[in-house]
C-alpha cells in the first residue's frame, strides 16, 4: 500500500521519520510529504493557501495508480480531508492524527498570530496544558528548531467540498489530547465541531494518549496504530 503522511502546520516531511520504520518493514511504501511553503524558513510564502497544500496531495495521489491511505497530523487532516474529495474513488483510508474532516466554509486555525504571510510556531505559554503533554524540555527544543513558519493562508482560508462520496471513504481517527469517546459523545449530542465526522459512514477511532504531536513524543505506538489502520 502507498501510504502519503501528510505534517501538520510548522513541520515538514522529516517529522514523520521516528514514524515511518513499522510501516517500512511491513512492507508499504511510505511517502511523507513537505508541502508548499514547508521547505525552508526562507521561502516564500506569500500567495499559498489551503487549495495548494490540497493540490500538492492530489499531485502526489495522481501519480500512483492504485488506492492510497491518506495520513493527516493536525491541520494535515483538513489537508487530506480536501484530497478525499478531490479523489474519492483513489482514497482507501483517511487517517487522521489527533485532527479530523474539516467541513466546507470552515478554517483550519484564522486566530492564530501572523507576521506578514508567516505564521511563526507560537510561544509554549500559548497552547493548552493538553496539548504539552510528554512534550518534554527536549522535544520542545528539538521541535522549535526544525519549526518553519506556516504559510498564513493555509490557517485562514475556508475549505470548498464539492463531492459527497467523501463519506463513503473509511476514517480513523487517531485520538491523543481527547478520549475518542469524547468525540462519540460530541458526535451524539450534534456539535458542530464534529458534524462532517458524523456524516462519515465507516470510522474507527483508536486512543493513543499524549499530547498533539504523538510523533515526537510517542512515535513507535503512532507508527503501530498507523499500521493497524492500513491493515484495515
Amino acid at each position: 500500500m502507498d501510504i502519503i503522511l501528510v505534517p501538520g502546520f510548522w513541520l515538514d516531511a522529516s517529522s514523520w521519520e521516528k514514524v515511518t520504520p513499522p510501516l517500512v518493514a511491513a512492507g508499504h511504501r511510505v511517502l511523507p510529504l513537505t508541502l508548499p511553503g514547508l521547505g525552508a524558513t526562507d521561502v516564500p510564502r506569500a500567495g499559498i493557501g489551503l487549495r495548494d497544500h490540497i493540490d500538492a496531495v492530489v499531485a502526489v495521489i495522481d501519480t500512483i495508480e492504485s488506492p492510497v491511505v491518506l495520513v493527516g497530523h493536525s491541520g494535515g487532516g483538513a489537508v487530506i480531508h480536501g484530497a478525499v474529495d478531490a479523489r474519492p474513488d483513489r482514497v482507501a483510508r483517511a487517517v487522521y492524527v489527533d485532527s479530523g474532516p474539516l467541513g466546507e466554509g470552515s478554517a483550519i486555525n484564522d486566530e492564530l498570530t501572523a507576521d506578514g504571510d508567516d505564521i511563526p510556531l507560537p510561544p509554549w505559554d500559548s497552547f493548552a496544558q493538553a496539548d504539552l503533554v510528554d512534550l518534554d524540555d527536549e522535544l520542545r527544543r528539538a521541535f522549535r528548531e526544525r519549526a518553519i513558519p506556516q504559510p498564513r493562508g493555509v490557517a485562514s482560508d475556508a475549505q470548498h467540498l464539492s463531492d459527497e462520496r467523501r463519506y463513503d471513504v473509511p476514517a480513523t481517527i487517531i485520538a491523543c489530547q481527547f478520549p475518542a469517546a469524547m468525540l462519540t459523545e460530541w458526535i451524539e449530542a450534534g456539535h458542530p465541531f464534529v458534524a462532517e465526522l458524523a456524516r462519515i459512514d465507516d470510522v474507527e477511532y483508536m486512543d493513543l494518549p499524549t499530547g498533539h504531536w504523538p510523533q515526537f513524543t510517542r512515535p513507535a505506538e503512532l507508527g503501530a496504530a498507523i499500521l493497524a489502520a492500513v491493515d484495515r
